[in-house]
Order: C-alpha cells, then sequence, then structure tokens
C-alpha cells in the first residue's frame, strides 16, 4: 500500500492508539516510525515490527533469507538487536510444499545469522505465496533511534545503492542482466545489523531504512518528522549497475508511481536531473540500506568505522531548514 492511502486508513486509529496515553510506548503509531517500541524497565525496551512480501526473486530459499533480512531491518534501523521472530506465510495448495520449506530455511538462517531465532509462526493458504516476519528486537530506552531527530546542519550518509524494485521489474520481464541481478541479491541478502552497531558506536540524530517508499518517501517522513528539510547532491546518490538503463527503457514498479503521487509538492528536482535518476529515487527498495543523519563532528568517525568493517557509506546530502527536499 502507498504511504497516501495508507495514511488515510490509519489517520482513523491516532486518538486511539496515541502513544501519550501510554507512557511506556515509546514510539508507536503516531510518529510513524519503522516500528514500536515498548519500555520494559530502565534498561530494555522491545522492538517490535512486522513486514512480508510477495517473491522478489525465484529462488524460494534466497527469497526467504531477503524476506528475513527485510524484517530484520526495522530493528536495526532504530539501533536495536533482534532477538526472535515469528513465520508469517501465504502458500498456494498446488505447489510442492518443499518450496516453502525452502523458504523457511532461508529465513531461519539469515535470521540466526542476524543474532535471533525463529521461535515460531503462522501460514495460510492463499493463491499467491507471500513471506516475512514478525520480530521481537532489544534497544536500550535512552538510544532509541528514531526518524525525529534530524537536525539543521546534519549530514546524510546512505548504506545501500538504490534500484532493487526497477532491476526486480526488468527480471520479471526477462530483461535483467544476471551480473545485474547478482549485485542486488547481494545486497538486499546484507543485513543492516553491523551499520546499526556501528551508528549506535558513535551517536546520530537519527535513521530510517530504505524500503517500500524509496528514498524520497522515507526521507521525507524523516523530514516531517523532525520538522526539517533536506537537500540531495544527485552525483552522490549509490545506484546499482544497469538501474538506470533499466528506468530509461520503462521497467517502472507500480509502487513507484504510488511514491510520485504522495511526494508530488513535496520534492523538487533541478531540471538537469534526468527522468531516470527520478524514478529510482520514487523505487521501492527492498532490504534497502539506512539513511542516517548526525553531527558534521561524529561523520569522520562514523566513516571510518564503516571503512574498517567493510560497510557501505554514501554522503548523499544535509539537513537544511524549512520543508520538503531538493535534489540538486
Amino acid at each position: 500500500m502507498g504511504p497516501e492511502a495508507l495514511a488515510q486508513v490509519l489517520r482513523p486509529l491516532g486518538e486511539i492508539l496515541d502513544e501519550r496515553k501510554h507512557p511506556d510506548l515509546l514510539v508507536g503509531l503516531r510518529s510513524g516510525d519503522d516500528a514500536a517500541v515498548y519500555r520494559l524497565n530502565d534498561q530494555q525496551a522491545l522492538i517490535l515490527t512486522t513486514d512480508f512480501f510477495t517473491p522478489i526473486v525465484d529462488d524460494p530459499y534466497t527469497f526467504g533469507a531477503i524476506a528475513a533480512a527485510n524484517a530484520m531491518s526495522d530493528v536495526y534501523a532504530m539501533g536495536g538487536q533482534v532477538l526472535l521472530a515469528l513465520n508469517i506465510a501465504a502458500f498456494p495448495a498446488n505447489l510442492p510444499t518443499k518450496i516453502l520449506s525452502d523458504i523457511f530455511r532461508g529465513g531461519a538462517d539469515k535470521v540466526a545469522e542476524g543474532g535471533g531465532i525463529i521461535a515460531g509462526g503462522h501460514t495460510i493458504t492463499d493463491e499467491e505465496p507471500k513471506y516475512g516476519l514478525a520480530v521481537t528486537g532489544l534497544v536500550h530506552p535512552e538510544r532509541v533511534v528514531t526518524r525525529a531527530g534530524a537536525r539543521r546542519g546534519d549530514i546524510l550518509v546512505l548504506t545501500k545503492p538504490l534500484g532493487v524494485g526497477i532491476i526486480a521489474t526488468a527480471l520479471r520481464a526477462g530483461a535483467a542482466k544476471p551480473q545485474d541481478l547478482e549485485e542486488a541479491v547481494e545486497s538486499m541478502l546484507a543485513l543492516n545489523r553491523t551499520a546499526a552497531q556501528l551508528m549506535q558506536e558513535v551517536g546520530v540524530s537519527g535513521a530510517t531504512d530504505i524500503t517500500g517508499f524509496a528514498l524520497l518517501g522515507h526521507a521525507y517522513e524523516v523530514c516531517a518528522n523532525s520538522g526539517v528539510g533536506m537537500g540531495f547532491l544527485a552525483e552522490h546518490i549509490p545506484v546499482f549497475t544497469g538501474a538506470l538503463e533499466y528506468a530509461a527503457q520503462g521497467y517502472i514498479t507500480g509502487g513507484a508511481g504510488r511514491n510520485r503521487r504522495y511526494l508530488r509538492g513535496k520534492v523538487r528536482f533541478d531540471r538537469q536531473i534526468g527522468k531516470e535518476l527520478e524514478e529510482i529515487l520514487h523505487d521501492p527498495q527492498t532490504s534497502g540500506g539506512l539513511l542516517i543523519a548526525l553531527q558534521v563532528s561524529r561523520l569522520e568517525a562514523l566513516v571510518n568505522l564503516f571503512t574498517e568493517n567493510g560497510q557501505g557509506c554514501w554522503l548523499i546530502g544535509e539537513v537544511t531548514e524549512g520543508q520538503g527536499i531538493e535534489i540538486v
């Protein structure tokens, strides 16, 4: 569901689910953040999130692993660690059950890589396969990273390239080159776990992971919650090999159109920005990277830690005054 439709659906629940009425609910529906956070005591808070979707690749095991990485990403975006997860699956009755078993195996292996464990779940019969996780994580109540902390003058860092949705669309049309798909899959399989640990070590203002609402949609949510604007440098934004080419050929997702409609009037592009890059900035991502806002004084420490630990790290812009996003 696109961000505009989702906002309409959730609007009537705002008063009922207002976290201000529940002092231990540190992050809830009102903030529109990546996950909910509930304080257990002065040292521990639970992070709770869920995510699932239809297959993005053909191999069942790889699909399960990507879906698990994507679901756990919300915990990492808030600076937490994964404890356990529950499977959520829909599966057609006319397909071999081994396919579902392979999907579960991929998910379980990826959760184990993240330091957690699959502890159960729920499966239904459906015409189209779907898979994901309900994930529980842990974080210190005073170290929760949210979308509301970005401040004017902060530097914006992105930890993975963009263009997964476009490449997946080209794959379904039989147009994606194997090496381009391999690069995108490798990125989707990579956990944001180390990036989360490193940003907690340095100390950041705010963060979000980049998934279905695209870089621009999730960035705008940070702007709205933090009361700031953002400026991105187009030439600094990392893009997967082949993504610009596939965008030029018209391999665009329906989700990108919904994101574009939601962001109309909220984003300004310089005239020199190509239409292909515009599409990539609206492109829904699966298991995308983190968008991190941090003070300039902490940037060198973050870059050094990311480099030492083999983590991607691109400086793509800064937090500004005002509202909305500008691409220059």
